[in-house]
């Protein structure tokens, strides 16, 4: 292969990669400005959201609550030791996943102290 062909798809490659990382913190940063205007919920009403006394099932993460009624993973509000309608941010230490599986559910409400 051509030197100058490497050293310009390399540059390429760097460009689109640029490219990408920008178009994913611009919508990061929208995401968390849209976080800003979601209502506040109390522990009380989230404790309500779980699996049983309504049809939403909800929990927080981090001052963020989060609605998981499509995960068949949280059917009956219950998902291996963990129970909705609760702040699961200490429990998920334990997890053997990380906080990006939060990414795959809408945000509902930030949860007031």
């Amino acid at each position: 292969m051509n030197p100058d062909f490497r050293a310009i798809k390399k540059e390429c490659e760097f460009t689109l990669l640029n490219r990408k990382i920008q178009q994913y913190l611009q919508a990061q940063m929208e995401s968390n400005e849209d976080l800003t205007k979601l209502p506040g919920i109390s522990r009380g009403n989230l404790a309500l959201h779980n699996g049983t006394d309504k049809p939403q099932i909800w929990v927080a993460y981090k001052g963020i609550v989060y609605d998981v009624t499509v995960s068949r993973l949280w059917k009956n509000g219950k998902h291996y030791e963990h129970w909705a309608g609760q702040d699961l941010t200490a429990e998920l230490e334990d997890a053997p996943h990380a906080a990006w599986v939060f990414d795959k559910f809408d945000p509902v409400a930030k949860l007031l102290e």
